[in-house]
Parts: structure tokens; sequence; C-alpha cells
């Protein structure tokens, strides 16, 4: 790995600040992202790096003013564009990057303009999706086209916005977004890895000789289409069972469903994935699948929905891409995936996630961190002048 110890612009160490509502107690992908790129900043640069969230709970994080979000499983809601970016302001961050699209993100641009740095946006989330799904039948259309003109409002005054895959890419482009990368999410392989299963934790769970332990972690949510796994689970019959691991207002229920709370630490969860005979996730609308590629890590095949993120994670060597989001297509897939060479199919999916490291991926972000840095050295403006509009 090239040595990262300067940014190659006019800052020996600079001040990177990530602002998002998507922090919780309980977990999530954007926390974990975040985490580990704390981490690795402080190992592998000089870098300073400060997380600002609505949530501070650990001493490494600066808290943002925010409401109560009840339903949510632990978020806050961040409401008063001015106060937020004041709070931004405080922080003097050389760069500053928005981890979610709803308020926040237009605190960020207004920080970012006031002290003229450069301004990014990471896409977790694809919000034509989201806004169709919950539109339905009968308003999911305009819906989907009134969020595709917010998404584009909101990101094209960003220096960069940045998609964890080409799915996300390609949906901003077509949207009409200009400035955007792909940057795909990691995990710790070290953490993440096979030798964390456990027997003694299995044999914890009490299940009866031969059950075929499926596992599921995550928020639940709507658009996670939890409903699929158990009407799954109903078609599969009495030798399987599904431990659902995560947080949110709408938990799985039903026959062989164990539901725990998100884990105490990522070794436990890693515990829990390896020990697992199979992960799975109905989710359609996932712009990178975090959890999966956790789960592959541990050497765990995957049975997962073929569509956007998840597509670009889960074939037929690793386990088995879901064409239909029907629960007889996930009952079948799951099933087929037992009658093939499971350990043939755990180690590529352990390799394919090797290839995703944490000391692979995040240099990339230094990367374009580095030119937007330089690009306002020179003094490139870092905001276009319509860069304080908005909501």
């Amino acid at each position: 790995m090239a040595d990262s110890r300067d940014c190659g612009g006019s800052f020996e160490s600079p001040h990177v600040v990530d602002a998002t509502m998507f922090w919780s107690a309980t977990g999530g992908g954007v926390r974990r992202y975040l985490q580990a790129k704390h981490g690795w900043l402080a190992r592998h640069t000089r870098w300073r790096h400060t997380i600002a969230a609505p949530v501070a709970d650990s001493p490494d994080i600066v808290a943002l003013p925010s409401l109560p979000f009840p339903g949510s499983g632990g978020y806050r809601l961040p409401l008063n564009r001015q106060s937020l970016a004041a709070a931004l302001v405080r922080l003097e961050p050389d760069l500053i990057e928005a981890g979610d699209p709803y308020r926040l993100a237009w605190s960020v641009l207004d920080a970012a303009q006031a002290l003229q740095i450069p301004a990014l946006a990471f896409c977790h989330s694809n919000l034509e999706l989201l806004a169709r799904h919950a539109g339905g039948r009968r308003l999911g259309g305009a819906a989907a086209r009134a969020a595709r003109r917010y998404a584009r409002h909101l990101y094209d005054p960003f220096d960069l916005v940045l998609a964890p895959s080409e799915s996300m890419r390609r949906h901003l482009l077509d949207w009409g977004v200009p400035h955007v990368a792909r940057q795909p999410l990691g995990v710790d392989t070290e953490r993440f890895h096979p030798q964390r299963a456990s027997p003694m934790w299995r044999n914890g769970l009490a299940l009866p000789l031969g059950t075929r332990l499926l596992v599921y972690a995550g928020r639940f949510a709507a658009e996670k289409n939890l409903s699929v796994l158990t009407a799954a689970l109903h078609e599969l019959g009495p030798r399987y069972v599904l431990l659902a691991i995560g947080a949110g207002p709408m938990p799985p229920s039903g026959e062989r469903v164990i539901v725990r709370p998100h884990l105490g630490s990522a070794d436990e969860l890693a515990t829990a994935l390896a020990s697992a005979d199979a992960f799975v996730h109905a989710g359609d609308q996932e712009t990178f699948g975090l959890s999966v590629l956790e789960a592959m890590a541990c050497g765990t095949p995957v049975v997962a929905r073929g569509a956007e993120g998840l597509a670009e994670l889960v074939d037929e060597s690793v386990g088995v891409a879901v064409p239909m989001g029907t629960p007889d297509a996930f009952a079948a897939a799951i099933a087929g995936l037992f009658e093939s060479d499971l350990a043939e199919r755990a180690a590529a999916a352990r390799q394919r996630a090797e290839a995703y490291d944490w000391d692979r991926v995040l240099p990339a972000m230094l990367t374009h961190y580095r030119r937007l840095l330089r690009a306002d050295s020179r003094g490139v403006p870092a905001l276009q002048p319509h860069a304080a509009s908005g909501s």
C-alpha cells in the first residue's frame, strides 16, 4: 500500500469531517463504514477525522442538534439547517462528507460554502426506489419522479458524489447528477473470518440436530422484505430456522424465527455469521450490502435478491442470486443451495470478500479526498455559486 502520510496538497494534516444522521447505538452499515474509516485513517495517516452525528455514543463522536425519531431503531432527526451548519463550521474541517440525503446534507453544503472547502456526498440510499416503494401502486410512480428531482437538486452542488456500487453510480448519472464515482465499501477480513465459527455459540440456540440455520443481520424495515424470508421459511419446513439480528420498526415473526437485538460487538456478530449455514437477504433496494459482504468474509454462503448492489456481490459461485422476490423463489433458492457443494461456495465467498478488505478499498477513498483538496489548494472553487440553494 502506498504511503499516505501526506495529502499531496496544501495541508499537512487535513481534517475530514463526516456528517450523517445514519448513526445509532444499534449499529448500521453507515456506522460500520465510518468507524472503519476512522480507525484506518488513524493507523495509516496523519489526517484528522471527526464524525458528527445526532447520536453521540462514544468519545469520538461530536453531537449534532436533533430531535427524537420514534420508531426508527434509535436514530435521531437533525432538522435545523442553520444550527447544524453552524455546528459543522465550528469543527473547522478542510473537507466535509455528507452521509445522508436529508436535512443534514443541505447543512453540509452551507458549511462548506461558508468555509470555502470541498464537499462530497456518499449516496447510501436509493431515494427513487425508497419513494416508489413507499408510494405503493397508486402513488409510487409520482413519488419516484419527485425523488429523482430532489436527488438531482441536492447532489448537483457537491464536488463529488460517491456511490458504493456500479448500479447506484448509474442511477445517479441517470438522475442527472454530475461528478459521480464508484467507491465500494469494505470489510474487516481479520474480524469477519471463518475461524469465528463456534459450535458452543450455536448450541446456545438449542436447535434440533440437523437444523439448517439461516441468518439475516440488518435493519428490520419494510424495504428489507423480511416477510418474504419468513414465508419462504414456512415453505421450507421444520428443518430450517431463521435467526434475525437487528433492530427497527418491523421485526420478523413466525414459527422457527429467532429475533435477537444488534449484538454487543462486531466480534459477536462475526461469530453469529460464521456459525450459521447460510446468510439470507431479500432486500431489493440495497446500494451495496455490507452485511452480505461480512457474511461472505466469514465463509458463509449467501442467498440474496439478485438486484441493485446485492447483484454485484452475489452470484452462483458464492451462493444464489434470486431473480424474483417471491417466497417461492427464495424457498427454492435456499433449498438448492443446500443441495450444492457448500464448502466450495464458502471458500469462494471468503475469497471474494478478501478483495473488499478495508485496506484495499480505503486507499481509493483517500485518492478522492486528495484530488478535492489539491483542486481547492489551487484556488478552484470548492462549490458552484448555487450551492447554497436548497430546501
